[in-house]
């Protein structure tokens, strides 16, 4: 009868190597996926604000006019004034009746400047200005 005393296990060099090669895999990943994630957002922002000037669209053709700045996107979901829109939809222009947020979860701003509309978002800071994720997104530079 032999008795066999070795054991089958990996050895330390085995194990350095295999980290230091997820390690290299990682440094070359890692930062490629996280830019990614900016940019997807950026985009979904002009999505949005697409959206929303399909909606405000609807709303000038059934009532003559966009909302003012002070009435802003709730216009959409609910008649701001009955005596002003008289042709307004009753199921508003945003199904679901909610308004879209920013992929930062901060609502869009909605600006009427002498019936020319702009929307905005602030980015990932949530502040005016910035660059790259940070930079505001306005939906006349939306292509």
């Amino acid at each position: 009868m032999k008795i066999n005393n070795s054991k089958k296990a990996f050895t330390l060099i085995e194990i350095m190597v295999v980290i230091i090669i997820l390690g290299l895999l990682a440094a070359f990943v890692v930062p490629n996926v996280t830019g990614k994630s900016d940019e997807a957002k950026q985009k979904l922002v002009c999505v949005q604000m697409k959206s929303l000037n399909e909606s405000l669209k609807m709303f000038r053709v059934d009532n003559g006019s966009y909302p003012t700045t002070e009435e802003s996107l709730n216009a959409l979901i609910a008649n701001p004034d009955p005596d002003t829109y008289t042709t307004y939809s009753e199921n508003g222009y945003i199904e679901g009746k909610k308004l879209p947020q920013d992929p930062w979860n901060r609502p869009y701003i909605y600006l009427n400047l002498e019936d020319k509309i702009e929307l905005i978002s602030l980015g990932s800071d949530g502040k005016e200005g910035g660059n790259g994720a940070d930079k505001d997104q306005k939906l006349s530079e939306c292509r």
